[in-house]
């Protein structure tokens, strides 16, 4: 998106227009390789930016809000999770990611994998958190799948999701019949997204659903498809 300040890789997340994930590398490194001259014009400079990259060994994160966390707000996954794709083109190798956690006082430095797996417990996967969110109703719906969209974002750039995050989500979203009614009266295009998100990660092969859990998700779209074209033929009644 032009004018933008990130590297526009959450946009191609939320769309689902992306193929590869070296078009994500290729993405960042177009957006964020302008350099200044001493005459302070800009041009861009995609083969220092290489070299810069190629020489790096590791990327992190500071985290220093307690609210917020990685799988909160799309843009860490679009500047960290980005460069470290690019990072990977330009070495040919992947580097660790780490997350230095400043919200209780001291640091605590966690791989991306660790943090992840640590805010998919005690979030999207945590009772507290996500009854806290449906009781916002239409809101609190589509922050559950925001949250599981950040959480494929980390998937696409770094591949350092567990896939029992996904086949969790699933359990307590969508196998739950119960869960899944609730999530659609509320924001039946929010689930929509849900359920279509751990399918587009499926096919991307960031996990692999046995054969029934992935015909549970398969129905799940559909009956929830179902809903939406039933409200709106509803209010064209």
């Amino acid at each position: 998106m032009h004018g933008a300040y990130g590297a526009n890789i959450n946009h191609l997340i939320e769309s689902s227009r992306w193929e590869e994930e070296d078009e994500l590398a290729g993405l960042f490194s177009r957006r964020k390789s302008f350099a200044y001259d001493r005459r302070g014009e800009a041009s861009q400079q995609p083969e220092m930016l290489k070299r810069n990259l190629s020489q790096v060994s590791l990327a992190y994160q500071n985290l220093d809000a307690a609210e917020t966390g990685v799988t909160s707000l799309d843009q860490y996954f679009d500047s960290l999770g980005g460069m470290s794709r690019a990072v990977q083109a330009a070495r040919g190798a992947a580097i660790p990611v780490y997350i230095s956690d400043q919200t209780q006082g001291t640091a605590k430095v966690r791989s991306l994998q660790e943090q992840v797996d640590l805010e998919a417990r005690s979030r999207m996967l945590n009772p507290k958190w996500y009854e806290a969110m449906l009781k916002h109703g239409y809101e609190g719906v589509r922050q559950i799948e925001s949250h599981l969209t950040n959480t494929m974002g980390w998937s696409a750039t770094t591949g350092k999701v567990p896939a029992w995050v996904y086949e969790q989500v699933t359990e307590t979203y969508i196998k739950d019949r119960a869960m899944r009614d609730r999530l659609a009266s509320l924001n039946p295009n929010a689930s929509a997204k849900l359920v279509q998100r751990l399918l587009e990660a499926h096919e991307r092969r960031y996990w692999q659903p046995d054969p029934q859990t992935l015909q549970s998700l398969r129905e799940a779209s559909d009956d929830i498809e179902d809903r939406i074209e039933g409200v709106y033929e509803d209010l064209s009644a």
